[in-house]
């Protein structure tokens, strides 16, 4: 296999993964928005983070999902967090344990940090439903 057809593999196996983390509407949206400007990292996001990081054996999906709040709790990101909320969703994560794992970053991050996290995540929770 060339080196282009083992790129287009891995962008394949990631969006499918996308597709299932972070859900249609997202990445219909995302297709919509691809431009010459942002493909490059948006292809390299499919394949790295999507078909090599999140099918990785060892953790599970729901597990990944709370590992990523965490961080992008601790990086305040809140862009970012937005996407990632709904992706705990569907990936089976609760409003309880959302709540629980932002109340336990105020040790680490602070609370302006875990604040402004829980606040989103209500936000997207209660856009939901699971509020």
């Amino acid at each position: 296999m060339d080196e282009k057809a083992a790129h287009e593999t891995l962008r394949a196996r990631g969006r499918a993964e996308m597709r299932e983390i972070l859900g249609v509407p997202y990445t219909e949206a995302r297709d919509a928005s691809t431009t010459p400007f942002n493909a490059a990292i948006r292809a390299l996001s499919e394949e790295m983070a999507y078909a090599t990081l999140w099918t990785r054996p060892a953790l599970d999906r729901k597990q990944r999902s709370l590992i990523t709040l965490a961080m992008l709790c601790a990086l305040n990101h809140p862009h970012e967090l937005r996407i990632h909320l709904i992706a705990a969703l569907n990936n089976g994560c609760t409003a309880e344990e959302i709540s629980e794992l932002f109340t336990h970053a105020v040790a680490y991050c602070g609370f302006p940090a875990a604040i402004d996290a829980l606040r989103i995540a209500e936000a997207v929770l209660k856009e939901r439903g699971a509020l």
